[in-house]
């Protein structure tokens, strides 16, 4: 999984670029997560509880995205994709983007981890 995060020349905000695959991880960082470290350690302890098989999933619902964490992935995933709202895959071909992957994006726990923690230090250094 590859990622970039850097500050916006204009106004100096944070971003979070991710390949297309995960591409769904880099706004929901910014818009959910931000630099707010209480939901950032909230979301290392979600990984954690799963780790230690404290509970099977856990659903984390954010303004605009929820991450489901389970024993095999994180999921990051749009809330419009599951609250019935239709975008349909002819739209999507227009910019070339394949439905699922822009809906969605999973990966696996310790990578996830990495990427909150490397979120972390950008928004710390």
């Amino acid at each position: 999984m590859e990622y970039q995060f850097i500050n916006d020349p204009i106004t100096g905000g944070a971003i979070a670029k991710f390949s297309l695959e995960h591409e769904v991880i880099g706004p929901w960082l910014e818009v959910e997560v931000g630099a707010d470290p209480v939901k950032l350690a909230n979301l290392l302890s979600a990984i954690s509880e799963i780790e230690q098989e404290k509970k099977l999933e856990i659903t984390i619902t954010g303004s605009e995205y929820t991450v489901v964490f389970n024993r095999g992935d994180v999921t990051v995933q749009t809330n419009a994709s599951m609250n019935g709202v239709e975008v349909l895959p002819e739209d999507l071909m227009e910019e070339d983007i394949d439905f699922d992957q822009h809906d969605s994006s999973s990966c696996g726990r310790e990578d996830f981890r990495e990427i909150l923690l490397s979120w972390a230090k950008f928004l710390n250094k």
